[in-house]
């Protein structure tokens, strides 16, 4: 991972298709998500279906800035986006298999979050798939319980679990 980023929103929905909603912080829990969120409640429209994980998602605000500023460009937000962490100055692709910290809370890169039909059925974005791809976030494991706050740096960890 290079340098140290920030984490500048949080977004939670608390059932599947439910809009984001916006905090400025947040409760986690090892092993099952964000206090609150469809997936830690087992509501999430990928809940039971075997893909691993679902504890948190990530996403660069640079990369949501790309998709809207790119050719054509697309008016996707931030929250449109369907994650729940939106990151600045930190390359999610390069957490895959890695510990870090977002404030004091490990979490581990699982696999990155490609983008998929759903979020183009909810948006009503066409094309806001295939801008996404490679680019559309990080899933990760939360390995404590603890509190995110938007503002908290994100660094590497040397425990790599």
């Amino acid at each position: 991972m290079t340098g140290v980023g920030r984490l500048v929103a949080i977004y939670l929905a608390p059932v599947a298709g439910a809009p984001m909603e916006a905090r400025a912080a947040i409760t986690t829990r090892a092993g099952a998500g964000l206090e609150g969120d469809r997936y830690a409640l087992g509501r999430g429209k990928y809940s039971d279906t075997n893909r691993g994980p679902r504890d948190v998602t990530l996403i660069e605000r640079e990369a949501v800035d790309a998709v809207r500023t790119e050719d054509d460009g697309i008016p996707v937000d931030e929250r449109e986006t369907r994650r729940n962490l939106v990151t600045q100055g930190v390359a999610l692709n390069h957490l895959v298999g890695r510990t870090f910290r977002v404030g004091d809370v490990r979490m581990r890169g699982v696999k990155l979050a490609e983008p998929c039909a759903y979020l183009e059925q909810l948006t009503g974005l066409i094309g806001v798939r295939a801008a996404l791809v490679h680019r559309g976030g990080l899933r990760a494991a939360i390995l404590d319980d603890g509190e995110l706050r938007v503002g908290d740096l994100i660094a590497p960890t040397d425990d790599e679990e």
